[in-house]
């Protein structure tokens, strides 16, 4: 005969309750979309200084940054750290991204914020979307797109649910901080993707 143990039934339910349950990430694009329109009045200026940051998880400080840092904060957002997750990539198959920069090896500290880098990753992992630099019905809330500025400088930023004249309005960081703007089409646009972990 086994001994019955007493109270087990109890004792279960008090260390499942109190046992802190998995975080469901936020739904895509809304979480996305949320974590980076938060940014706004946040990040108020652009630094595209060379900074060490920790790893995994690093950041130059929430008041700064550049137009990838808006992309990068957002995924955090919802629990993706590009910043891992370019890393790891750009190791494993360095001969697939651009060599711009003169480095023999990945850097952990900024190739995450640049963003060659970034369209690489999001071609090789996401889905690259066609580019239409007049139809706006192709860009998707969540969608990511990627201009070229004069003076040869590329731009990165996300794609909202909010429109102004039939155009999505988007979420970067152009110089001044993080803002969300009808910007759509004022630059010649490079790419267009998809990441939806």
């Amino acid at each position: 005969m086994k001994p019955r143990l007493r109270g087990t039934g109890c004792l279960l339910a008090l260390l499942l309750a109190a046992t802190p349950a998995a975080a469901t990430p936020p739904a895509f694009p809304a979480g996305l979309l949320d974590a980076a329109a938060a940014q706004v009045g946040v990040t108020l200026r652009y630094d595209a200084a060379y900074a060490r940051v920790a790893y995994p998880g690093g950041d130059v400080p929430v008041d700064r940054g550049v137009c990838t840092d808006v992309v990068i904060r957002a995924y955090r957002g919802i629990g993706v750290d590009l910043q891992q997750r370019v890393h790891e990539d750009m190791r494993a198959h360095w001969a697939a991204y651009p060599k711009l920069w003169g480095l023999r090896g990945p850097d952990r500290n900024i190739d995450h914020r640049r963003v060659p880098n970034l369209a690489t990753f999001f071609a090789r992992h996401g889905r690259s979307l066609p580019v239409s630099r007049t139809d706006a019905a192709v860009y998707a809330p969540g969608d990511i797109v990627t201009w070229m500025l004069p003076g040869n400088l590329p731009h990165i930023g996300l794609v909202t649910a909010q429109r102004r004249n039939g155009r999505p309005l988007i979420v970067h960081n152009i110089g001044a901080g993080t803002q969300i703007e009808d910007m759509l089409f004022d630059y010649p646009i490079t790419g267009h993707y998809r990441y939806e972990p």
